[in-house]
């Protein structure tokens, strides 16, 4: 290949040192290793059918010209999307920033205080405008956090109420069109039945868990639902409510009137609209409901010498612990969105976000006034932002839509004629000119020229909030841009990501996010663009996506894509719903049971729950191989009530199973479908595929094999692919058309989180079919490589029959407990005293660490790790030995901050010098721990989940 192809940048070791690995781990070619690694029955046989990969010059080029296929007008639409004004200082230094937006989520909080403290403070000031007790640090869309509080609540039933099967959720028909299709879509598998209907023909009956209100409704109006709450709570049901969060600045906040739950979308907050996503959803209720909570919470606890430090809290209720027992199958947030919203409430403060929602409030009220002069019929009284009109007989929509379009702006049309508009934080006084324009000239009457930023309009005193918010000191700080990128840089350097070292993560794929891909997210052509606009406006997008599809159908040998899931999680979720749809369209409803095989990832169970289906574990051999006879055992005895077999390949444990085949077939023949966990695509593209293999549907983590980042827990994205009978299942969307007519919405936005598309469109065209199958060999020979290195000290847990493991390893150490007391945490923890991130910990199999290292790792960085884990082993053997202390060593008191080591006290019996130096070549970029070793249980016993809370104060100081 030409020294100017994007795959020699992205991948890390050079052409002769791969010569050498080969070399060191006992075969003389790629192929052969390849051979060795991946059955013979399931290879491709040609090269994949995708264009030649485009220098970065050239791709830049291209995408630039998809760019400028995208119209930006100014858009009025609203429906939970706005325009927004990102501060440059967070575009720059957050979402431009590889620190942040290259780290993993944040399970070992050592090494993640920073963004730990930036999502403490989203979940603080989510709080504080809601007035509710406890928040979570996102969620991944307003309509997905609507569905979890429909399920949290169903959740929260009384025993009495489960015992009498009470399976009612009334929703406003005045909620956000695409949060009703959501509902739907969920509701119906786990028998909830949805009552749509006015609020007013609300009937609290004995069946009834819960309601759902909008606040503001979707058509703008303010309604006090105050009486409403009360008669609710009198009888048991619980009230969730999604609202607008920049408006709770000027309204009476929900916590404030008895609501239960709390959710909606913080993109208001800086965020771009993207054409849909991704945003960060915000998720709030009582704290006497944590435990039911959906998603990560971020909690203060303290470490080893008594310091603060924050960690992820209740981590038992996540799907990757409870497996079928979960309450949600969450696994991805939307973490770098509200890292990026939490920035935007500590920018502009209490002062700074009520001034933004007062301005917006007076263009609108100043615009309802002159509109209804020029003979229009304001619909909405009571509103923050929102106006919704009816028209003079004599003027007719077209002619609204028209001269609208001929001014480059957007409405929102209602199908029975009526127009809104929603006012947003970029509205200025050309724009009200503009707006008044267009109804003035459609009715032929004259309009003034706006002149002056209107003021002195108040929201009725009935609706107004009086209570503070954001009092916090973290809110009131930072004003200027130089104390702001100061903070920013401050919790910056308190974490690793992929900047400072390779992240090991097994089953995570943490590799490159390159630069080229990442340039178009803060070109406005992308992010700018309404997700509910005329499809004309956005033709680049959509010739961008049709790519996409296809090139991903090509790689996975499947017939259709569908973009819309917006998480891995998502896209399980939404394959097993085309399944299931496959089958009742078959007139097969009994197909409802899943196999599933213990080595599985917990989202796999907590998906086939949520789509209604029942779940059949089968065991694995001792080789870690799905146990072929428990498998065709199982098929056999659920013949009739088969829906699908849900499968990770390679296997969740590393190695690629040469019978899956046969797998496969068993499924087929006993009337199932076969569901592909797309987790471990990394090792598959360019070499075989799900269509190969068998599949009938498979999902995608762009954010893994197709180089979109992980954001410190989010952005996400799982489409699904699926072969042919299963392509009219694709979900479909209530507001515009996505190209596919199935099942309901899975997400809120027609095609997702579209606008890091452009990423995983970037690497595909960059690399081509040679540079994606280059990639996933040196995927494989790099796991090989450090197998091969470690496999005598620690061992492998688990290889294929040639004694080869995938695209990642399972490092055996559970022997090291009983021999030295040492535990995986803690080599985990003495990772970081080299400047590493820890592989998977326990995962797939307790006492055990799985390491990914990817392509993209050089040979160096390879040898460094190595060498620390090797290095790690000998201070092992220096405890079984009995010349370190079994109790005081350089494991059990990792990691090692600067402020321990360079105390004037030093009573370990180790140097300095090991603890925080272990190798000559940690000194050169030395990363220091801001804290020790952290107390989870602390933190679960005295759960605070917000930033400046009084119970932490005196908690820390009582003990």
């Amino acid at each position: 290949m030409s020294h100017d192809h994007f795959v020699n940048r992205h991948i890390g070791p050079r052409e002769g040192e791969i010569t050498e690995m080969l070399q060191s781990i006992g075969v003389s070619s790629m192929e052969e290793l390849i051979k060795q690694t991946v059955p013979d029955n399931i290879r491709l046989k040609e090269p994949l059918k995708l264009q030649e990969g485009l220098t970065e010059r050239r791709y830049y080029r291209k995408i630039l010209s998809l760019a400028r296929k995208n119209k930006v007008f100014n858009t009025y639409i609203g429906m939970g999307y706005y325009d927004t004004i990102t501060p440059a200082v967070i575009l720059r230094n957050v979402l431009e920033n590889p620190v942040w937006y290259t780290s993993y989520t944040p399970y070992q909080a050592e090494i993640s205080q920073g963004r730990l403290e930036a999502l403490l403070n989203f979940q603080t000031m989510v709080c504080e405008l809601t007035a509710m007790e406890i928040a979570n640090a996102s969620l991944l869309d307003e309509a997905t956090a609507g569905a979890e509080a429909m399920v949290m609540m169903h959740n929260l039933r009384s025993r009495k109420m489960e015992k009498e099967g009470v399976n009612v959720v009334m929703v406003d028909e005045k909620v956000w069109p695409q949060t009703l299709d959501v509902l739907n879509t969920r509701s119906v598998p786990l028998g909830i039945e949805l009552r749509i209907l006015p609020k007013e023909k609300f009937e609290f009956t004995s069946d009834v868990f819960g309601i759902i209100l909008q606040y503001p409704n979707s058509d703008g109006e303010i309604t006090d639902y105050s009486e409403l709450v009360e008669k609710a709570h009198q009888q048991e049901i619980k009230v969730a409510v999604a609202t607008d969060l920049l408006s709770l600045a000027l309204l009476k906040p929900p916590g404030e009137w008895g609501a239960d739950i709390v959710f909606g979308n913080s993109q208001r907050f800086g965020v771009p609209m993207g054409y849909g996503g991704p945003h960060a959803a915000f998720f709030t209720a009582r704290e006497e409901y944590k435990r039911y909570m959906p998603g990560r919470i971020i909690g203060v606890s303290k470490d080893m010498h008594g310091n603060r430090a924050l960690r992820m809290a209740l981590q038992t209720r996540e799907q990757h612990i409870k497996r079928e027992k979960a309450t949600s199958n969450i696994c991805t947030a939307q973490a770098l969105l509200a890292t990026m919203a939490s920035f935007f409430g500590v920018y502009h403060g209490p002062e700074g976000i009520k001034m933004i929602a007062e301005r917006i409030h007076n263009i609108a009220a100043f615009l309802a006034e002159e509109v209804e002069k020029l003979g229009y019929r304001q619909l909405n009284r009571q509103f923050f932002d929102t106006i919704r009109f009816a028209l003079p007989k004599h003027v007719k929509r077209e002619d609204i839509e028209w001269l609208s379009l001929e001014l480059e702006m957007n409405f929102r049309y209602f199908d029975n004629g009526e127009v809104g508009i929603s006012i947003d934080e970029t509205t200025n006084r050309e724009d009200m000119t503009w707006i008044l324009e267009v109804f003035a000239k459609a009715a032929n009457n004259r309009w003034p020229a706006v002149l002056e930023y209107p003021e002195g309009f108040e929201i009725d005193s009935k609706f107004s909030r009086i209570t503070e918010f954001m009092q916090q000191e973290v809110f009131n700080r930072y004003r200027s841009e130089t104390e702001m990128v100061r903070y920013i840089k401050r919790l910056e350097h308190k974490d690793i990501s992929l900047t400072h070292s390779m992240i090991s993560l097994g089953s995570c794929t943490m590799k490159l996010n390159a630069a080229t891909e990442m340039l178009p997210l803060s070109w406005i052509e992308f992010n700018g663009i309404h997700p509910f606009v005329p499809k004309n406006q956005a033709r680049g997008y959509h010739e961008m996506m049709e790519e996409l599809r296809r090139d991903l159908s090509e790689i996975t040998g499947m017939a259709d894509v569908s973009l819309m899931p917006n998480s891995g999680a998502a896209g399980e979720y939404a394959g097993l719903l085309v399944i299931r749809e496959y089958h009742l369209s078959r007139g097969e409803e009994k197909r409802n049971v899943v196999l599933i095989p213990s080595s599985a990832h917990g989202t796999n169970p907590a998906s086939a729950v949520m789509a209604g289906m029942k779940v059949v574990v089968v065991a694995c051999d001792n080789n870690g191989n799905i146990d072929l006879e428990d498998l065709r055992k199982k098929a056999t005895e659920n013949k009739e009530v088969l829906s699908s077999f849900m499968v990770t390949y390679p296997s969740t444990h590393g190695v690629f199973e040469t019978s899956i085949k046969e797998m496969c077939q068993i499924i087929h023949d006993n009337g199932g479908q076969v569901y592909m966990d797309g987790a471990n695509m990394n090792a598959q593209v360019g070499l075989t595929t799900p269509g190969i293999i068998g599949a009938d549907v498979c999902h995608l983590n762009l954010h893994k094999t197709f180089a979109i980042p992980h954001g410190g827990g989010g952005p996400g994205v799982g489409p699904i692919a699926v072969a042919s009978h299963l392509v009219k299942f694709l979900p479909s969307h209530p507001i515009m058309n996505n190209g596919h007519v199935g099942i309901n919405s899975v997400a809120a936005a027609p095609w997702g989180s579209a606008s890091v598309l452009p990423i995983t469109y970037g690497y595909i065209k960059m690399m081509g079919a040679e540079g994606l199958t280059r990639a996933t060999q040196i995927a494989i020979l790099n796991a090989n490589y450090i197998a091969s290195a470690l496999k005598k000290n620690y061992g492998i847990l688990y290889i294929g029959k040639t004694g080869r493991v995938g695209h990642e390893l399972i490092l055996e150490c559970r022997h090291l407990k009983n021999t030295a007391g040492i535990t995986e945490s803690d080599i985990a923890k003495r990772l970081m005293d080299f400047g590493f991130h820890a592989p998977t910990l326990s995962f797939p199999v307790p006492g055990t660490l799985m390491i990914e290292p990817t392509e993209s790792e050089s040979k160096n960085e390879l040898d460094r790790f190595i060498e620390a884990l090797n290095t790690i082993f000998d201070e092992i053997k220096e405890v079984e030995q009995g010349e370190a202390d079994r109790n005081d060593n350089v494991l059990k008191n990792a990691p090692h901050t600067a402020e321990v080591v360079s105390s004037d006290s030093w009573e370990h019996s180790y140097p300095r010098s090991k603890a925080a130096w272990p190798l000559h070549w940690v000194k050169e970029n030395k990363f220091w721990v801001p804290v020790g070793r952290v107390d989870n249980a602390w933190g679960d016993r005295n759960l605070i989940c917000t930033c400046g809370n009084p119970k932490e104060y005196e908690l820390m100081n009582h003990e």
